[in-house]
């Protein structure tokens, strides 16, 4: 019956009908931390093959048109006090707060943008039988707040390409954000875990019983 009514409708109302029935986009989930952690598929590690050039970044980021690269949209949008944004999207002005380490910063030049799982630890976690294409979406993910963060560049060079087994931020007090917005970056991008990093996210996620893990799914 659905069918031959369909059969009837005109052209046009048909192809409404079909975006309006189209798959919705992934919806966000909210989940507990020890469960968000118990979630994540567990692997070894390999780095076999990789180089910091199979994630292009930066690219022309969200919008081509603002003639900013993802790092300079990340830094736009993170600002505490906003920056002035001049010709080829130079960046005079502004502060930021740095939360890894609990500290303001008054230029730009002075921050790094943290990809919260690093790209050698992407490629480590499944990223290496990526397609080209889905690592330079990952490398400018701006899709979720968590998965680039504007912090101090001595802190995201201390951190370097460690998981939460080797390195949390030196400040004690956001080690529940980080644990959470780690494991949400890693079910995003359905990324594995090893048996080390594994541990270190239960330890955490027991001391942080109150936190949760919110994340959408990459398409």
């Amino acid at each position: 019956m659905r069918t031959a009514l369909l059969r009837g409708l005109p052209a046009a109302l048909l192809a409404v009908l079909s975006l309006t029935t189209a798959t919705p986009a992934h919806a966000a989930e909210a989940v507990p931390l020890a469960e968000a952690v118990a979630s994540l598929p567990l692997a070894t590690e390999s780095r076999d093959g990789y180089t910091r050039e199979a994630f292009k970044h930066w690219n022309a980021g969200d919008d081509p048109a603002d003639g900013c690269t993802t790092r300079s949209e990340v830094l736009i949008a993170e600002a505490v006090e906003a920056p002035a944004v001049g010709p080829r999207c130079r960046l005079t002005g502004g502060s930021w707060w740095s939360y890894y380490d609990q500290t303001t910063v008054n230029s730009a030049s002075g921050l790094d943008i943290d990809h919260m799982v690093p790209l050698a630890e992407a490629w480590d976690s499944g990223a290496s039988a990526w397609t080209a294409q889905r690592r330079e979406a990952y490398a400018n993910d701006q899709g979720q707040e968590a998965s680039l963060v504007a912090v101090t560049a001595r802190s995201n060079r201390s951190k370097s390409d460690q998981d939460p087994a080797q390195w949390m931020p030196p400040a004690d007090d956001v080690h529940c954000r980080y644990a959470a917005e780690w494991t949400g970056t890693k079910l995003r991008w359905n990324l594995t875990v090893d048996d080390t990093e594994l541990a270190a996210l239960n330890d955490l996620a027991a001391a942080c019983s109150d936190h949760t893990v919110t994340y959408t799914p990459a398409t």
